[in-house]
C-alpha cells in the first residue's frame, strides 16, 4: 500500500513539474489579456472556479520585435524612488553584471542579467554618462529596449574620493575585529561596496 502512494505522489509530483515547465517556457503574448498556458494549466485542476488575473492581463501590448536592429538601443533607468531615464534613445549600455562587465548594442539577444556594485556607464556618441549602481538588475529585450532596475545609484562625479577611502579604512579594520558572523557578513559588503567605489573612481 506504501509503495502505491508513493507512486501516486511521484506521479502527481512529475506531473506538476512538466506543468510548470511549460508555464516557464511559454512565450508570453505580444497583446495584453489572458496568458492562455496559464488557463489552460488552471482548467486541467478545476472547471468551477474562473481563473484568476494574472500580472499579465494587466500590461500593455509588448513592442513589436523589428525586423532589421535598429541603429539605436532605448534605455530606461529607474531607482526606487525616481526615474532617471526614460525611453532615452543611446548608442551602448555598459552594466555591471555578476557575470562581468556587459555591453548592451542594439539587437542584443533576450537577457535578464543581475547587478553588482560597479559602473553603470551610458554612451550617447562621444558623451559618456556615468552612474554607480549597488545593485539591482538589467532587462534586455529582443526589440533593442534595456530597462535597468537598480537599488541605488549616483552620478559617478558627485562621489567623494575622500570619503571613500575614509569608509574603505573603516569596514578593512571592522572586518579585523569582527567576532560574529553577522559583523563579518556587515564588515564584508561594506569592504566590497568601497571597494568597488574606489575602484571605479581611479579606473
Amino acid at each position: 500500500m506504501l509503495r502505491h502512494a508513493a507512486h501516486r505522489l511521484a506521479s502527481r509530483a512529475a506531473a506538476g513539474s512538466i506543468s510548470r515547465r511549460a508555464l516557464a517556457t511559454a512565450p508570453a503574448p505580444a497583446e495584453a489579456g489572458e496568458d492562455p498556458a496559464f488557463v489552460e494549466a488552471w482548467k486541467k485542476v478545476t472547471n468551477i472556479i474562473d481563473p484568476p488575473q494574472t500580472p499579465m492581463s494587466a500590461m500593455k501590448p509588448r513592442p513589436p520585435t523589428p525586423a532589421s536592429i535598429p541603429s539605436k538601443l532605448t534605455v530606461n533607468f529607474v531607482l526606487p524612488y525616481k526615474s532617471e531615464i526614460t525611453n532615452k534613445e543611446v548608442d551602448m549600455v555598459m552594466v555591471p553584471a555578476t557575470t562581468g562587465l556587459m555591453g548592451v548594442l542594439p539587437g542584443h539577444v533576450s537577457t535578464i542579467a543581475e547587478l553588482k556594485p560597479g559602473v553603470l556607464s551610458v554612451h550617447e556618441g562621444n558623451d559618456v554618462t556615468k552612474y554607480f549602481v549597488s545593485s539591482g538588475f538589467a532587462f534586455i529585450h529582443a526589440n533593442s529596449i534595456t530597462d535597468v532596475v537598480a537599488v541605488e545609484a549616483v552620478p559617478l562625479e558627485q562621489i567623494d574620493p575622500n570619503l571613500v577611502q575614509k569608509g574603505l579604512a573603516e569596514f578593512t579594520a571592522k572586518l579585523g575585529s569582527a567576532s560574529t558572523d553577522l559583523e563579518k557578513a556587515e564588515a564584508q559588503i561594506g569592504v566590497d561596496v568601497h571597494s568597488a567605489l574606489n575602484a571605479a573612481l581611479t579606473g
